[in-house]
């Protein structure tokens, strides 16, 4: 690995696989291809679903209704949960098309504090596997194994019987150069983001049936930057807007079904178009700093990053729509004990052309429940091709009963 460490093992050997045909020659790493121009960040492991229902309802879930999981969807889900104790966890080995020896691994908790409140911890863990790290001369360095880690505190309440929001503090911990010595400027990278979540939900009556209907709104990993060498080498984390809807019809007393759809969008800088010499190689200016040919300077302060991202798109606002990613689900109910989940997420093109089909199960007995989900890439040889994720959950309904409660 060459010790450029963002700038080389984590975009090459993880994020390129992620942005599965968004690159094939170096001018579209440095965003010089005008039809494709995907968006890359730091630490994007704090994105990716961690839990099988998400997962399984095409990674749409900022609507569903609450679970244990609820932290990453919508934290403001959290305070309509129903146990009043619980925790899970979930595993899902990643990127098994081509190595062996990854996964992520999350773990949640949460607590009712009272009617309207409730708190929450989780861990996130993402192990990279071992790796051979090589120095700029393509020396061996040795064996390691990088490693990434988050750690989050969350608060939710309710406004009202239909209103909640929530908010979590989030630490990041991300060391992709193991215990090297051969690169005295390489470090682990940390960061602290925050997520800031609504969710509303109304019951009504649909063709004479119980029926209810929710929005939700999730801003994710709004946060500092990140480096792995100084501060002047700082990469963006991933900072996302969630906005979507649910709608859940009872069939009748023992079946449900809920459909779901999300959208997203990353609040970072779109890479630019920089102006190229005859040999293809990038110009720079007196001072140093690559020319701009198209597009806005992307090593912006975070403020000037979030709310700039929705301008700074190099073709305009067509460019700017295909950075919206959407998520459709659905899920079938039986008695609240068995579930069936389906669903699909789209990509762009020219934006990393993720496109895949989800599906998954759920079984529940007492305080115990199982999730499983499994994803099919359009595309055959899809580097995220046959990920599977398995969660756990426990949920327990430990308050007495108090008809003064509230």
């Amino acid at each position: 690995m060459n010790l450029h460490l963002k700038k080389s093992f984590w975009f090459l050997a993880f994020v390129a696989p992620f942005f599965a045909n968004a690159q094939s020659n170096a001018p579209i790493l440095s965003g010089q291809d005008t039809s494709r121009n995907p968006i890359t960040v730091a630490v994007p492991f704090v994105g990716f679903a961690p839990d099988s229902r998400g997962a399984a309802m095409g990674d749409a879930g900022v609507a569903s209704s609450p679970d244990a999981y609820s932290v990453h969807w919508n934290n403001a889900k959290l305070a309509f949960i129903e146990d009043d104790l619980g925790f899970s966890f979930s595993y899902s080995p990643w990127l098994g098309n081509i190595v062996d020896d990854m996964s992520l691994n999350y773990l949640t908790f949460y607590k009712k504090i009272d009617r309207v409140q409730t708190i929450g911890a989780t861990i996130r863990y993402f192990d990279l596997g071992e790796i051979q790290l090589t120095d700029a001369n393509a020396e061996p360095l040795g064996l390691e194994n990088p490693r990434e880690a988050a750690f989050d505190a969350t608060y939710s309440r309710k406004l009202s019987e239909n209103i909640g929001i929530g908010g979590t503090i989030r630490y990041i911990w991300s060391n992709l150069s193991g215990n090297i010595t051969g690169a005295p400027d390489a470090k682990a990278g940390t960061s602290v983001a925050i997520d800031l979540g609504f969710y509303y939900n109304k019951e009504l009556v649909f063709n004479g049936k119980n029926a209810e209907l929710s929005f939700g709104a999730h801003l994710s990993n709004f946060g500092q930057k990140i480096t792995y060498s100084n501060d002047s080498n700082e990469d963006f984390i991933p900072t996302n807007l969630r906005l979507g809807s649910g709608f859940k019809t009872n069939i009748d007393p023992y079946n449900s079904i809920t459909l779901l759809v999300d959208f997203n969008k990353l609040l970072v800088p779109t890479p630019p178009f920089y102006q190229l010499d005859d040999d293809g190689q990038i110009q720079y200016d007196a001072n140093g700093e690559p020319i701009i040919l198209k597009g806005k300077d992307p090593n912006r302060p975070l403020l000037s990053g979030a709310f700039g991202s929705f301008t700074d798109a190099p073709n305009g606002f067509s460019e700017e729509m295909q950075e919206i990613m959407i998520s459709t689900g659905l899920e079938y109910k039986y008695r609240d004990v068995f579930a069936v989940r389906a669903g699909y997420f789209h990509e762009s093109k020219n934006k990393g052309d993720r496109k895949y089909f989800t599906a998954g199960l759920g079984f529940k007995y007492q305080v115990f429940e199982i999730d499983f989900s499994y994803l099919v890439p359009r595309d055959q040889n899809h580097p995220l091709g046959d990920t599977l994720r398995l969660s756990f959950v426990f949920s327990f309904d430990t308050k007495d009963e108090d008809p003064t409660d509230g």
